[in-house]
């Protein structure tokens, strides 16, 4: 018995908790990462650095902000943001101003993260690329960079995960 496939091999079938499981564990794997990175380069700075160039409140203000805006993220319900029902008694469109508050909080999230990736580019340049530092140095710059980037695909792998749509769930519209 053939199936009609356009593959050659058949896909397995994953269940949607299997695949919400590894988006939260990957989720945590990326910000465990992070929170290495970060903390490996200021117990470099403190300890190993023999230049006068050390990681101070600045280097981690961005990996805070990244933080913060992946908190804000991940608390927003992907339900509130697809607003198709129109109200009768609103002139604007929106449903309710839940909904309009929920897209509201989750810009001010999206400006959050990346704000923390824009402020570690720019800590980079200003602090490490400008004055020419070498490497071992400029290393600190770089891990805030690769710091708040995990930061960034934690908030995704985790946002995909939550908002994962379950295989007996169903959308009764009227």
């Amino acid at each position: 018995m053939e199936r009609a496939t356009a593959f050659r091999f058949s896909v397995p079938h994953i269940s949607s908790n299997t695949l919400r499981a590894s988006g939260v564990y990957l989720s945590g794997a990326f910000y465990a990462a992070a929170f290495y990175v970060i903390l490996d380069s200021a117990l470099y700075s403190a300890h190993g650095n023999a230049s006068v160039v050390h990681v101070k409140f600045t280097d981690w203000l961005p990996f805070i902000l990244s933080s913060l805006g992946m908190l804000v993220i991940n608390t927003v319900e992907k339900s509130r943001l697809s607003s198709e029902s129109f109200s009768f008694g609103s002139s604007s469109g929106y449903s309710s101003t839940a909904d309009w508050q929920a897209k509201v909080v989750l810009f001010l999230g999206f400006a959050l993260l990346s704000g923390g990736l824009a402020g570690s580019i720019v800590i980079l340049v200003l602090r490490y690329v400008v004055p020419g530092y070498p490497m071992p140095t400029l290393g600190m710059g770089v891990a805030n960079v690769v710091c708040n980037a995990c930061v960034m695909l934690s908030c995704v792998s985790l946002w995909l995960a939550q908002n994962l749509e379950d295989e007996y769930s169903y959308n009764l519209q009227l």
